[in-house]
């Protein structure tokens, strides 16, 4: 409870540098979507996903770091994807920026890790959002199905689970791996993915 919010255009980095660098738990989240075929995905559209979901998360690590490192403790958790552990068509840019990112947070895990410092991935699948409830649409007009069509056919053909995720078991997941019992985890990946990548 409490904070303060700090609003930012996270594709700005001179925004990004104007934040505060004193947090100790650091989580990114930022993310859009944009669903096309490789041939006919917009190039300023991938860049712009780049930058948002690669470059900034790179960006505020650097940033917050330091201060996490002097301090002798932190958390860095960046939310990721079961699309940054498996692909799906027409993502090209959200599945790239996913894969991006999980390599970006083991890097930091080993280079944080000496100083009390953890570095992680939560990869959900399909959470129930605005995002998603976005895609939906998206695929359906893709795929040519009906958006319920879409729900069972595409979002949760592989999950084991024949559900959506909740934000709330994100959410959670996320707040755990901030606790005392979570210290030895470093440079993982947390799926929440009704085990989809089990199948």
């Amino acid at each position: 409870t409490g904070g303060d919010a700090h609003p930012a255009d996270l594709t700005d980095e001179a925004a990004v540098h104007a934040l505060p660098a004193d947090v100790d738990v650091l989580v990114n989240n930022a993310g859009v979507q944009h669903v096309a075929p490789i041939a006919e995905f917009p190039p300023d559209v991938f860049r712009r996903m780049h930058a948002l979901m690669v470059h900034a998360p790179f960006l505020l690590i650097r940033h917050c770091l330091p201060h996490m490192n002097a301090a002798g403790w932190g958390r860095i958790v960046n939310i990721s994807s079961v699309h940054g552990l498996r692909a799906s068509a027409y993502k090209s840019a959200y599945v790239s920026a996913k894969h991006a990112l999980e390599g970006l947070s083991k890097v930091a895990a080993v280079e944080a890790a000496a100083h009390g410092v953890t570095s992680n991935c939560v990869c959900p699948g399909y959470v129930r959002t605005p995002l998603v409830e976005r895609q939906i649409t998206d695929q359906a007009r893709a795929h040519g199905l009906s958006e319920s069509e879409v729900i069972g056919r595409v979002l949760l053909e592989r999950p084991a689970v024949k559900r959506l995720v909740d934000a709330e078991e994100v959410a959670e997941a996320t707040a755990w791996l901030c606790t005392p019992h979570a210290r030895g985890i470093t440079g993982s990946s947390l799926t929440i993915d009704g085990g989809w990548t089990a199948t």
